[in-house]
């Protein structure tokens, strides 16, 4: 198991590096100046151009860049914003917080609830039940997730006015303790619940298929013809063997959910890092964008090990 571990955090380092390296790559061959956004455009003086650059460290060549960055990666300094004048690291934990509230509540409602539903589903395959949590599941995987948002606004928010339309607190109340935790968790409601119903049909749809799919295995049938009973054919070898795809779903969603959840953040004028993201995207400012992007590799380089793990706990087959 240690050689398993020890393998699939070496493959997660790896993956960092390339994913940052193409990032590297790309975004500083995008078209596009962040010197010339900070100049304005009526400004052209060179003197103040290579002063800028040298500042930004954007006047050496691309492989230089890549190493300088690269270094001062390892030893935690990801640089300044070019448009905020702030260290990128703070920006992004300022705000990294209030993206994984989203992303975790959503992910862990979503895991929870579809793998139930499905697998209910499945035990009353055919009933009123199925068809209706089908249904359900296939109406909201065909909707994108902005619109459902903005339809979840239009209905809860602007029309009966149950739930605030945007941000994540309300700024003029200046609520404190519980009270700031509540208005939280209301602020949260519509977007959460927007990730839930775009992610919950995959939960769905896999716990029902698995459970089917293993349940009209040969050695299930072999245990009844035994006269085993059925809720221990179930608990111990169907559910078992039918979760595994389940915990695949979660990582990928998991990717998904980190780096998709920007539109939601700017549906719902979130403050996380989705919004930064945008910004730092239409300024061209540099380090923010890369910094952005390697902390969502190595959020999701994390996820994937520790999915893995599980996944090798659950069936030791894996570690071999």
């Amino acid at each position: 198991m240690e050689k398993y571990i020890a393998r699939r955090l070496l493959m997660g380092v790896l993956t960092v590096l390339v994913v940052f390296t193409i990032t590297f790559i790309v975004i500083r061959i995008a078209p596009g100046d962040p010197i010339r956004t900070l100049m304005g455009r009526e400004s052209d003086d060179p003197a103040l151009r290579a002063a800028l650059e040298e500042k930004y460290g954007l006047n050496h060549p691309l492989p230089v860049q890549y190493v300088r960055y690269l270094g001062n990666v390892v030893r935690g300094d990801f640089g300044r914003s070019i448009i905020y004048n702030r260290p990128v690291l703070g920006m992004i934990m300022d705000r990294i917080v209030a993206t994984m509230l989203l992303v975790l509540t959503a992910a862990i409602l979503a895991l929870i609830l579809g793998t139930l539903v499905g697998i209910v589903a499945a035990r009353y395959e055919g009933s009123w039940l199925d068809t209706v949590s089908s249904g359900f599941a296939y109406l909201f995987n065909a909707m994108p997730s902005f619109w459902l948002g903005l339809m979840l606004i239009l209905i809860f928010a602007s029309r009966l006015g149950l739930l605030p339309t945007f941000g994540m607190y309300n700024i003029r109340a200046g609520h404190t303790g519980f009270a700031y935790v509540l208005d939280v968790m209301r602020h949260m409601v519509l977007p959460v619940a927007t990730l839930f119903l775009v992610q919950f049909p995959a939960y769905f749809r896999i716990a029902k298929s698995s459970i089917l799919q293993v349940t009209n295995e040969d050695y299930i049938a072999v245990l009844r013809a035994t006269g085993m009973g059925e809720r221990k054919i179930f608990n111990k070898y169907i559910l078992r063997n039918a979760i595994l795809p389940t915990i695949t779903i979660f990582s990928i969603s998991m990717a998904y959910l980190v780096t998709g959840v920007a539109l939601i953040e700017i549906v719902f004028a979130w403050p996380g890092t989705g919004r930064l993201m945008l910004t730092a995207i239409t300024q061209r400012d540099y380090p923010t964008l890369m910094g952005i992007y390697l902390i969502m590799s190595i959020s999701i380089a994390v996820v994937m090990v520790v999915v893995d793990i599980i996944y090798a706990l659950f069936d030791p087959r894996i570690r071999y």
